[in-house]
């Protein structure tokens, strides 16, 4: 018996002893929890239940050169509700009148927000789903309505931001103005100035600390966010609407009346080299037409008859003839290394000048003059083209611009035919904004400039970075060759290939260009025409240069050349730009509503603050612009939203008091 009393003690103690051990090990572990990896653990317990969320930053508006919006982020909010946040009291006061309120806004019986909420609330639903996409208007008046003005916490609204970026043209230059789409791996991508700019365009992102309320939802922790969002940048671009608008419907039209499979056309201030107006549509399978590539910049190919400017520029600048200088046109075809040139005219031109064949766009004259004068030294006319900037691109800012192509002497691919072959247009390749910007030279007296998209990056009324001219080459020949090319393409219009688009009332100077494209491919089974038509007006003190590119256009009544196709296009613009302008009473009205926007904005904002004793009329008048103006009268501004004015807390007309606020709503 005391055998076995002595057997259970020692398992006591052995039962004792391995209590107190775990004891130990359980102290230790605790102690090691607290004290040496606590942070640890308790990082791990913040992060499963409160944790920062990123707030995306706003980018900035795109505008147009007079102030309209071709881009914009439109807030969007979804407003959910947090049944279990607000006080039996709250909830029984508020409720009703809350409803009540959210009839009028969301346009549903008051009884229907009224049963939903108190089913929520019997349900304890922390994230019922209120309403979608609301307007920042509607998100304020949402936020005042009883109940949810009482706060996050207290009146459990939950509010649910987003942006939306759209484009207030619609459709027109798309491409370029640009858009964001997504690839694969969810990352966005983006073209034209929103892709090239968005350095500028984006802003800084902001954080907001939200406490996880049941699974997969969060809740903010309180009103203010922990990091505000900084917006973008805005973006004033060359583009003018009214001429966007004019080309883009110029071209429309063609295409859609030769059926063509796609088309571009540029409108470039002579001057300055800005872009006022550039579209690119190609055909749809269901026969409408969209932008999707950027033709003007990026497709690169053989320009055809418009590239004998090259031509003249370089016989009469090298002094090898001048455009009296007579040459028979051979009936209209010539031979090369067993390869015929020939005019699109049968029979071809008897004998003709240098000029008149230019005039009617001789294959025959114009590479008979270039091979004369440059076969024994053809690295002279390839310098000349070289000199003129063609055989590199010119360095856009946008993503795919096209590569050139210009065949040097010493390159493995010359031939005995390179050389005539250029001469109208063929062997050699390049973009239509290069083609354009080669004739805005001669346009702009011998001075190349490249084209600009992109006039100055501001925030609101400060400008953060301004886009000045750039020149290419100061003088791209003599002031002679200068002058007697200038004729010849005034001529092409008045008596050469381009005489259909003659008038009397209204000068005009280019040439006409038709290219077969794809002629040596698949047999000549796949070729087909490129018609252009590149040149200025007026002609005699140039202001805009024009491109119109159109690609396919149905050949059914053998009417597929330039003059025909592209020609109407760039007429149609040329004298819509200069005649359908604002009559002068119009004028007179706008000026009366608000004072116009002077370029230099000292001295805009200068005169206003001299003129002005009175709350001016805003309405209609970009954001930027009226924030500048009520800041040199010294008057306090809060915008809501983006864009131009809507509406303004203080009325016209009343008399300014110092340090004043008045709101504008914006839209």
């Amino acid at each position: 018996m005391a055998v076995d009393n002595k057997n259970i003690l020692k398992r006591i103690y052995l039962v004792a002893l391995f209590i107190f051990i775990m004891i130990v090990a359980i102290g230790i572990k605790l102690t090691n929890i607290q004290w040496v990896e606590g942070a640890y653990y308790r990082k791990i317990a913040k992060e499963n239940s409160v944790k920062n969320f990123v707030i995306p930053s706003n980018r900035g508006n795109v505008y147009s050169s007079d102030g309209s919006l071709l881009a914009t982020s439109i807030p969007e909010y979804t407003i959910r509700f947090d049944a279990v946040a607000p006080s039996d009291d709250d909830f029984d006061e508020f409720i009703k009148p809350l409803s009540d309120s959210l009839e009028v806004l969301l346009q549903k019986p008051a009884s229907t927000f009224l049963n939903d909420f108190r089913k929520a609330r019997a349900n304890k639903n922390r994230y019922f789903l209120l309403a979608r996409d609301l307007s920042y208007t509607q998100y304020m008046t949402l936020k005042s309505y009883p109940l949810f003005n009482l706060g996050a916490y207290k009146g459990g609204m939950i509010t649910e931001p987003k942006t939306v970026r759209e484009h207030p043209i619609g459709k027109i230059a798309e491409r370029t103005i640009g858009y964001e789409r997504f690839d694969n791996a969810g990352n966005p991508t983006r073209v034209g100035i929103e892709g090239a700019f968005g350095n500028y365009l984006n802003g800084k992102d902001g954080k907001v600390l939200k406490q996880k309320i049941s699974k997969g939802q969060w809740k903010p922790i309180r009103d203010e966010n922990e990091v505000e969002p900084r917006d973008g940048y805005d973006i004033v671009s060359t583009i003018d609407v009214y001429v966007q608008d004019i080309a883009h419907h110029a071209l429309l039209k063609q295409l859609e009346y030769y059926e063509a499979d796609h088309g571009c056309v540029v409108v470039m201030e002579t001057k300055t080299g800005d872009v006022k107006a550039i579209s690119n549509l190609g055909r749809a399978t269901d026969g409408s037409y969209y932008e999707t590539i950027n033709y003007a910049v990026a497709e690169s190919h053989e320009p055809g008859s418009t590239f004998k400017l090259v031509d003249m520029i370089a016989l009469l600048d090298d002094n090898k003839i001048d455009t009296s200088k007579v040459y028979d046109s051979k009936s209209g075809v010539i031979v090369y290394h067993s390869r015929k040139v020939r005019d699109s005219h049968v029979g071809g031109y008897g004998k003709i000048s240098l000029a008149r064949g230019f005039e009617l766009s001789s294959n025959t004259v114009m590479v008979q003059a270039v091979y004369e004068n440059y076969k024994n030294n053809p690295k002279q006319f390839t310098d000349r083209i070289v000199n003129l900037g063609l055989n590199k691109p010119l360095g856009l800012p946008f993503k795919g611009e096209g590569i050139p192509f210009i065949p040097e002497p010493t390159d493995k691919k010359w031939s005995a035919i390179s050389l005539p072959w250029m001469a109208f247009g063929y062997g050699v390749s390049v973009t239509p904004l290069q083609t354009l910007t080669l004739y805005n030279a001669i346009a702009n007296n011998g001075e190349m400039v490249k084209p600009k998209f992109v006039k100055e990056v501001k925030e609101w009324s400060k400008t953060i970075k301004k886009f000045d001219k750039q020149v290419i080459n100061p003088s791209i020949c003599s002031e002679s060759t200068i002058k007697k090319v200038k004729a010849v393409l005034e001529n092409v219009v008045k008596k050469g290939t381009g005489s259909k688009l003659y008038s009397k009332d209204f000068s005009m100077a280019g040439k006409t260009g038709t290219a077969a494209v794809n002629y040596a491919k698949n047999g000549g089974l796949d070729k087909y025409y490129a018609s252009s038509f590149v040149g200025y007006f007026p002609a005699d003190e140039p202001k805009y240069s024009c491109i119109v590119v159109i690609h396919k256009p149905s050949t059914i009544n053998n009417n597929y050349y330039g003059a025909d196709v592209a020609g109407p296009v760039f007429k149609r613009i040329a004298q819509k730009v200069f005649t359908d302008v604002p009559s002068t009473n119009q004028v007179k009205n706008l000026k009366k509503t608000y004072p116009k926007q002077d370029k230099n904005y000292v001295t805009y904002n200068n005169n206003v603050n001299k003129k002005h004793t009175s709350i001016p009329n805003l309405k209609g008048m970009s954001g930027m612009d009226a924030v500048a103006l009520l800041g040199n009268l010294n008057i306090k501004v809060k915008a809501i939203g983006i864009g131009k004015v809507k509406k303004q807390s203080i009325q016209a007309g009343q008399p300014i008091v110092k340090n004043q606020v008045i709101i504008l709503e914006l839209s």
